[in-house]
C-alpha cells in the first residue's frame, strides 16, 4: 500500500512540475500526433524553427502555413513573420505581417501561423522574415549583456531591453530549397 501511495505521490508531482514548467505531460502509452508532419519546408536557429508549407488555394492568393517550435531555448517572444513577394528586379511588391498567438512561446513548444498574401503577379520569389526577443539578447543601458544590478554610485539599476533578433529566408516557396529532412516531420 506505501509503495502505491509513493508512486501515485511520484506520478502527480512529474506531472505537475511538467505542466508548471512548461513541458508536455508524459504521454502514459498513447502516441501522440507529430504536428510537423506534412511540412515539407523547415529553417531554423537554435531559438526558433519553423516549418511550413506553400499553397495557392485560389488566384492571386499565396498561402504560408506553418508551425513555429521553441526547440531549444528557455523563451522566445514577439514572434512576427513577414512574407514579401519579390519582383525581378528586387523589389517587394506584395507583403503581409502577422504575430504567433502566444506572446511567449517555451521550450518545445507550438504555435501555428498562416499568412495569407495578396499577389500582384509580378512576384517571381517569396521571402520570408521572422523577428523575435530572448533572453540571450538582453542588453544593458550601457550596452554589455551582464545581469541587471543597481549600480553603487547612483543607486539605480540598469535599464533592460531585449533586442530583437531577425532572420530571412530567401525563396521559402521553392521546391529545391528549406526542406525538411527525412524523418524529421
Amino acid at each position: 500500500m506505501r509503495s502505491h501511495s509513493l508512486l501515485t505521490t511520484f506520478l502527480v508531482t512529474s506531472l505537475t512540475l511538467s505542466v508548471f514548467l512548461g513541458n508536455p505531460p508524459i504521454s502514459m502509452g498513447r502516441d501522440q500526433p507529430d504536428p510537423l508532419t506534412g511540412f515539407p519546408h523547415r529553417v531554423g536557429t537554435t531559438h526558433v524553427t519553423l516549418y511550413w508549407d506553400c499553397q495557392r488555394p485560389e488566384p492571386g492568393l499565396l498561402r504560408l502555413e506553418g508551425v513555429a517550435q521553441n526547440p531549444y531555448f528557455s523563451e522566445v517572444r514577439f514572434l512576427e513573420l513577414e512574407l514579401v513577394g519579390v519582383d525581378a528586379m528586387g523589389r517587394v511588391v506584395s507583403h503581409v505581417k502577422a504575430a504567433i498567438p502566444e506572446i511567449i512561446l517555451r521550450t518545445r513548444q507550438y504555435s501555428a501561423f498562416r499568412l495569407d498574401l495578396r499577389t500582384v503577379g509580378k512576384e517571381v520569389r517569396f521571402d520570408l522574415f521572422y523577428t523575435y526577443r530572448s533572453h540571450e539578447n538582453l542588453r544593458s543601458s550601457e550596452g554589455n549583456t551582464s545581469i541587471p544590478v543597481v549600480e553603487a554610485a547612483t543607486g539605480r539599476p540598469w535599464l533592460l531591453a531585449q533586442a530583437p533578433t531577425q532572420v530571412m529566408a530567401l525563396d521559402v516557396c521553392s521546391t529545391e530549397k528549406h526542406k525538411t529532412p527525412k524523418g524529421n516531420g
